[in-house]
């Protein structure tokens, strides 16, 4: 970091959200400071339902482009992929290095292989309590503990003052792998004045503490106890490697078999188990060919699907879609997660499935979330002290309960930031305001097309999605302007066409007139024909149906 030349002040510290403030998911913060900008994660969200065929939706960082010469890199808190999914995409108009911990950098670099970046992207291993300096800032990564293994918090050290970073975090003081949250070295930093916290929200509406993930492996001991004579099957998160562990270690103590089934969470435990987070017991993980090969109440399966996900493993099990399992009679389903807000539905109807199949489904007292609840996030702020608070992850209300918090610990009012994506907040030790707004928003992935989908084609879709298209297609004679074929009518998703044909002519006998009598007048002009069919077809097709179907009529010149 450089020193403050002798004699001048410091400047002002830019905190500048691009997104995850307004839902869960889609976390990105840059961090500004005269000639350097870093970036803390770079999340994806998911697309909501008005959002037809959309399949991730990435954040916009026109603002990082514009400034390119000032980014020094991305410094990532964990590997979930609403703080690392969107690094693909972006690095491919941003190159600059990566910054994370063992687990989340190689959870990072299987994305990586897949999308072709490894041989381009600069990428620097992190230990907790190391720092690195990039431009005008220090960043020390401190141990936290989360849903994934190697969570860490950031603080964040600039002329102006340091920021602490909590990402996403619980307070686990007997976790499942590595260390506790290391408390210590939050209370060390507020010692010494911190400036500003940036902590999770997620779970700040919550009373208490946060249970231990400890807590969930005795749960298995007496569910595996209470189902000894079926096959289990459990759905969780992909990324929750202790979850894993402790279902693999209940499942060696019952000397039952192990599969694990969907592409995301072979490929974490696979890169877990190489990077030495994940200790498989010998021969307790199968093929999913060799489940055959043992009776049922011997095998357990490890599936993605908890979400309710369409095409995760689970939800085609339920379908009876998935190519090698099948739900049978008395098999027992533990879904050991929580409904993320929006998914309760999806989830519920993958219950019905399992349980109509014949499953004993139990979906209670089998998950702890990773997040912090109101004692832990008291407990950060009296650690820290900070002079401002922003609280960050989360949707408003997570947020403002957070707000609620921090002004019982005595922080001032005016000194708690309710921050929008794309709000620039300055501050030093004097005083903290917001300056400006920079360009922030959604861009929506489609296939392999990224950001070539937007308002006008989703409104498009929405519409064609809610009363169908009709199209209109006739043949005029290049010379005489004469009609030399149709109107013909086609039809898709507006009416069944077998039983509606006498609408359809009809409409078709207007078009007709409405055309003849364009060009009977000398109206020959493509767009005025084209309005001209919008307008009659639009109209006679409300009066008769009460509907407005997209309308497009196609003309051909023969």
């Amino acid at each position: 970091m450089k020193k403050i030349e002798e004699g001048r002040s410091a400047g002002k510290l830019k905190v500048i959200p691009l997104g995850g403030l307004e839902q869960i998911g889609l976390n990105i913060t840059a961090f500004e400071y005269e000639d350097s900008i870093i970036v803390v994660d770079c999340g994806l969200s998911f697309p909501e339902d008005e959002m037809l065929g959309i399949d991730l939706v990435i954040p916009d960082i026109t603002y990082l482009k514009d400034n390119s010469d000032k980014v020094k890199g991305f410094i990532i808190t964990h590997g979930h992929e609403d703080h690392i999914g969107a690094l693909p995409y972006v690095l491919k108009e941003l190159n600059v290095p990566i910054y994370a911990t063992k687990l989340t950098m190689g959870i990072i670099e299987n994305k990586l292989t897949e999308h072709e970046l490894m041989g381009t992207t600069k990428r620097k291993v992190v230990k907790f309590g190391q720092s690195v300096n990039l431009g005008q800032f220090r960043i020390e990564f401190i141990k936290t503990n989360h849903s994934i293994v190697d969570a860490a918090a950031l603080a964040i050290y600039s002329p102006a003052g340091v920021v602490v970073h909590t990402g996403d975090f619980k307070v686990d003081y007997t976790p499942v792998f590595g260390d506790a949250i290391d408390l210590q070295r939050f209370a060390e930093i507020g010692r010494k004045g911190v400036l500003a916290l940036m902590c999770d929200s997620t779970n700040a509406e919550r009373l208490g503490f946060t249970p231990s993930e400890k807590t969930v492996g005795h749960t298995f001991d007496s569910l595996f106890l209470e189902h000894k004579d079926t096959r289990i099957l459990i759905a969780t998160f992909a990324s929750n490697v202790d979850r894993v562990r402790q279902i693999i270690n209940t499942a060696d103590k019952f000397d039952r078999k192990v599969v694990v089934e969907g592409r995301s969470m072979v490929n974490i435990i696979d890169t877990a188990s190489k990077l030495g987070y994940l200790q498989i017991p010998d021969r307790t993980l199968i093929d999913v060919e060799e489940l055959k090969n043992y009776p049922p109440e011997k095998t357990v399966i490890i599936t993605t699907g908890s979400q309710g996900e369409s095409m995760a493993a689970l939800s085609r099990m339920a379908g009876n879609n998935h190519k090698k399992i099948s739900i049978m009679p008395g098999d027992t389903v533990i879904f050991s997660s929580h409904p993320i807000p929006g998914n309760e539905k999806a989830v519920t109807n993958v219950i019905n499935e399992l349980q109509m199949k014949g499953a004993d489904v139990i979906f209670q007292d089998v998950h702890v979330s990773g997040h912090a609840c109101q004692e832990e996030i008291k407990l950060i702020y009296s650690l820290v002290k900070p002079r401002y608070a922003i609280p960050v992850h989360g949707e408003y209300k997570h947020r403002k309960a957070q707000a609620k918090i921090a002004a019982q610990l005595g922080i001032a009012k005016e000194n708690i930031f309710m921050l929008q994506s794309g709000d620039v907040l300055e501050m030093d030790d004097n005083r903290a305001e917001v300056t400006g707004k920079v360009p922030v928003g959604a861009i929506l992935v489609d296939g392999l097309g990224v950001g070539d989908v937007g308002n006008v084609v989703l409104r498009d879709r929405q519409h064609l999605a809610e009363d169908g298209i009709l199209i209109v297609v006739l043949a005029l004679d290049s010379h005489s302007d004469q009609l030399v074929s149709g109107p013909d009518i086609v039809s898709r998703g507006f009416v069944y066409v077998r039983e509606s044909d006498e609408l359809l002519d009809e409409a078709r006998l207007l078009v007709d007139e409405a055309v003849q009598d364009c060009l009977d007048r000398g109206k020959t002009d493509w767009g005025k024909l084209k309005g001209t069919i919008k307008d009659v077809l639009s109209d006679f097709v409300w009066k008769k149906t009460k509907r407005r179907p997209m309308i497009l009529p196609i003309i051909m010149e023969v």
